[in-house]
């Protein structure tokens, strides 16, 4: 990804083809150690290609693939399932309760 971010880097600087050295530059400005192979593979796969086209492909790529915002939300319905399963114990053991105050008419054993 940093190979990547650094290539952006170099077209938004102006340079349309940025090379291997270009890459490396820019890492090497921030402390990042590069490594000459992936940095390559960046700019032979991006290589004669127009950044502009490359993020509109990906981005109907992107369109298409589920988003995940229903697992998400399936994620979080489920804890809140769980969390509301036992609150709904809880109403049943209170009816559960009540049903035995109605059976003894409200005395208890210790009255």
């Amino acid at each position: 990804m940093r190979y990547v971010a650094a290539y952006l880097l170099a077209v938004l600087g102006g340079n349309e083809c940025p090379s291997t050295k270009d890459l490396k530059k820019i890492l090497d400005s921030v402390g990042i150690e590069s490594d000459n192979e992936r940095a390559d593979k960046v700019v032979g796969e991006l290589k004669g290609k127009s950044i502009e086209e490359v993020i509109a492909q990906g981005n109907t790529k992107l369109a298409s693939m589920p988003s995940g915002g229903a697992v998400a939300a399936a994620a979080s319905a489920a804890p809140a399932a769980s969390v509301a399963a036992p609150a709904e114990e809880k109403k049943e053991e209170k009816k559960d309760e009540s049903e035995e105050s109605d059976e003894d008419m409200g005395f208890g054993l210790f009255d």
